[in-house]
Formats: C-alpha cells, sequence, structure tokens
C-alpha cells in the first residue's frame, strides 16, 4: 500500500532537527541529488551564483573544532542560543566536533557567534 504525501509530511513534522538532517543527506544519497543546488539556482542563475563567491565572500560557515571537557556544559548553552537547537540537538552538535554551528552567515554575525563561542572555551573556525 502506497503512503500518501500528507502521511509523509505528519511523519517528517515529527522528526527532531538533527533525524531531518539526517533524512536529507540519506536522500541524496539514494537518489543522487543535492538539496542544495536549487537554492544556488534561485540565487541568481547557474554562472552568477558560481562567480559570485570568488569575487567577495558574503557567507560564512561558523564550524566548532574543539571544547576543553569542563566547558562542555557552558558550549551546549551556547549553541542552543545561538542556534535555536533542543538540548538534545545541541549537545549531538558539541560532541560531534568537528561540526558546523551555522551555515550561510553574514560577517558579523559570524563573528558574533566565534566571540561568544570563545568566551565559553571553544575553538572556533570561520570559513
Amino acid at each position: 500500500m502506497a503512503v500518501s504525501k500528507d502521511e509523509i509530511l505528519e511523519s517528517i513534522s515529527n522528526m527532531t532537527l538533527m533525524q531531518v538532517v539526517e533524512l536529507i543527506a540519506d536522500m541524496e544519497k539514494k537518489f543522487g541529488v543535492t538539496a542544495a543546488a536549487p537554492v544556488a539556482m534561485a540565487a541568481g542563475g547557474g554562472a552568477a551564483a558560481a562567480a559570485a563567491p570568488v569575487e567577495e565572500k558574503t557567507e560564512f560557515t561558523v564550524i566548532l573544532k574543539e571544547y576543553p571537557a569542563d566547558k562542555k556544559v557552558g558550549v551546549i548553552k551556547v549553541v542552543r542560543e545561538l542556534t535555536g537547537l533542543g538540548l538534545k540537538e545541541a549537545k549531538d552538535l558539541v560532541e560531534g566536533v568537528p561540526s558546523t554551528v551555522k551555515d550561510a552567515v553574514n560577517k558579523a554575525d559570524s563573528d558574533t557567534m566565534k566571540k561568544k563561542l570563545e568566551d565559553a572555551g571553544a575553538k572556533v573556525e570561520i570559513k
């Protein structure tokens, strides 16, 4: 018996954020596609989107590289504050270092995030 779109959407709405991210990654692998491609195309077309990052980088990725064990709770609190993740998801992100805290962030926000995480004791990289 086939599953309806409504049933699929209902199942997805009951998942945690991390489960949805894993589901997307699994779908990308299974079907050989990427969810990011349509977004890049919509942002300004194929050639323009590829040329823009070379000229001037406007979006940055904040990556949590490491943290001291005694500062783990503080780092989790800051990650929750910055991302809006639940406690379990933030804990999983912190324990999975190196991990991306936030993607496609402007320069000012990435610097603010880096400072907050470093104040909590973490080592952070911005790409």
